[in-house]
């Protein structure tokens, strides 16, 4: 039977308490983004790019920025086709989330693993492999791990899923699952390809079945692939049998990241008097109009002839119309009446 070997260290809890921390933040925000889509969309990319970069893939973020939105760019037919799929599965892995599914299966993994190398394997896409595969130091060609054997694979899929099915599954936290599961996956290599991506995946979806969704703004690949090195040496060192630094690893991961979208959201919010104002009623901005708040909290007021060197693109109507947006909300005022008139946060 699976049973993983670690210790909850105080750097694991820490980690754990940033991430509760960032999320309550998010939650109990007074003022929120109306281009959330937008927001969403970037993390999509971001994930898309790095949680292939890390594999080796050769494009570059602005090439994947261009795929998604449906842009033609010159590349491989295979790199394109990685961002392409990673984008498909993303959005699978959400809708599983959104249905609130109670199992993992191992159909589901099967799926997973289809839609990342569709197009891209030319058999066994979606099936456990049955050759003996070694991994690899890119750089020396030294062999760095061999996953069990092709024989082991079913009985050792069955018993991880078993794992994370089980009934008593709800006593471990969510973070923590995720990350026993990424590393898991990697470790018994089910698939002659695309392991990597898919235990990352995996790891996300279960974060999202946790509650851990954050409006799905995050990309822990892009914390991976930011020091790619560091990652594939916590993943080695936990394949000896204790997952204690691994977990640790991936739990600061997950904290600088959710850090990071909770900073974007507080840069909006840090006036205590606005959560006091709107008692814990959310409030939508657009893009400009959250440039606008932001602006008004570092400088301290607006006026007409500073337009232009705010929205250098933007005509003077437009920016008006934010503005007067923004005073039925109840978040600024005008003061005075002529052209010299000043808005500032209420």
């Amino acid at each position: 039977m699976f049973n993983p070997s670690f210790n909850i260290t105080n750097k694991t809890l820490n980690n754990i308490a940033k991430i509760e921390a960032s999320e309550e933040v998010i939650k109990h925000s007074p003022l929120l983004p109306l281009w959330e889509k937008q927001f969403k969309e970037d993390a999509i990319i971001r994930s898309a790019y790095h949680g292939t970069h890390i594999e080796g893939n050769p494009l570059h973020k602005d090439d994947a920025k261009d795929i998604l939105e449906g842009r033609q760019v010159i590349g491989r037919p295979r790199d394109i086709q990685e961002i392409i799929n990673y984008r498909k599965v993303i959005d699978f892995i959400d809708e599983e989330a959104n249905r609130r599914i109670d199992k993992i299966t191992e159909l589901l993994i099967k799926k997973l693993h289809r839609t990342i190398t569709d197009k891209i394997l030319l058999a066994d896409q979606g099936e456990y492999r049955t050759k003996q595969v070694i991994i690899r130091n890119s750089s020396t060609g030294e062999v760095t791990f061999r996953p069990p054997p092709p024989l082991e694979v079913p009985f050792l899929m069955r018993e991880f899923v078993y794992w994370l099915n089980r009934d008593d599954r709800d006593r471990l936290h969510p973070v923590l699952k995720a990350g026993i599961a990424h590393h898991e996956l990697v470790r018994i290599h089910p698939f002659i390809d695309g392991n990597g991506r898919v235990a990352r995946l995996l790891a996300t979806l279960i974060l999202l079945l946790g509650g851990y969704d954050i409006r799905r703004f995050f990309s822990l690949e892009e914390y991976y692939d930011k020091d790619a090195v560091t990652y594939y040496h916590n993943l080695q060192k936990a394949s000896a049998g204790d997952l204690t630094s691994w977990l640790e690893y991936f739990t600061f991961g997950a904290a600088v990241e959710f850090e990071k979208i909770k900073e974007k959201i507080l840069k909006l919010s840090k006036d205590v008097k606005l959560k006091e104002k709107f008692g814990g009623q959310q409030i939508y901005l657009t893009e400009r109009q959250m440039k606008l708040v932001e602006y008004l909290q570092e400088v301290g007021y607006i006026q007409n002839q500073i337009f232009k060197d705010v929205f250098p693109q933007v005509s003077e109507d437009t920016v008006l119309r934010d503005l007067q947006d923004l005073i039925k909300k109840g978040l600024i005022k005008k003061v005075g009446s002529t052209k010299a008139a000043r808005y500032v946060m209420v």
